[in-house]
């Protein structure tokens, strides 16, 4: 699973250089029934108490008797590449300086349904945003306690997407909670102070972004730019 998450990572930065959707290459992909839909999902990558300990065991477990296994070191590779993926598209947004900006950062556990924060992407994303001079603005319907217990005054944390989403210059979306695929975009646009949205997880449909107005970056596909 680890593997067919790097890959299709790898199939999104490919699809960025060729101005392909990655959406559509995934679907395509998945029709075969010896590969199948499920885990083609590109993101900001994987975390968790098992993918990073299994994959790294059995590298370690292979460099013990001297076997250079390569696909399990390039999973791992792309898989620390991705989780900070939308880091750069952030500054060039901002123009280097994200001094004094505020980031809604949606979503903290590693993934949905959980309050387990163990190498979740959020946190590489929340570091790489605070070294660059933002401010965070977090939510996460499970666990912000555990990311308080590790961060914390550095954030700020609110009860709600929207709370953390008022006055902010962008918001950064990190884990693919259900409320955040079908939020109040009426309500949203009236709150922030820039309709900028940078997706980790994919979650909108290009020609939503498109027709609400929003400038709109995400993993594989085109970006869109806001009126």
């Amino acid at each position: 699973l680890a593997a067919k998450i790097s890959f299709m990572n790898e199939i999104a930065d490919l699809c960025e250089l060729v101005g392909a959707d990655v959406d559509s290459v995934r679907k395509g992909i998945g029709t075969d029934s010896r590969i199948g839909k499920r885990s083609l999902f590109p993101g900001i990558g994987y975390g968790g108490s098992c993918f990073p300990k299994d994959v790294q065991a059995l590298e370690k477990s292979s460099a013990d008797v001297n076997y250079d296994f390569k696909i399990l070191k390039a999973v791992m590779d792309v898989n620390t590449k991705q989780k900070t993926k939308l880091i750069p598209s952030v500054l060039n947004y901002f123009k280097g300086d994200l001094k004094g900006k505020v980031i809604a950062l949606w979503g903290l556990s590693f993934k949905p349904h959980t309050d387990d924060i163990r190498e979740a992407p959020a946190l590489y994303n929340i570091e790489a945003l605070l070294e660059a001079g933002a401010q965070i603005k977090a939510h996460d319907p499970e666990s912000m306690g555990n990311v308080k217990g590790i961060l914390g005054d550095r954030i700020t944390y609110c009860d709600d997407p929207y709370a953390a989403a008022e006055n902010a210059d962008a918001i950064f979306i990190a884990t693919e909670w259900p409320e955040f695929r079908t939020p109040d975009f009426d309500r949203l646009s009236t709150i922030v102070k820039n309709k900028v949205i940078f997706d980790g997880r994919n979650l909108y449909d290009l020609s939503l972004m498109k027709e609400l107005g929003y400038t709109y970056f995400s993993i594989g596909r085109e970006v869109i730019y806001g009126s």
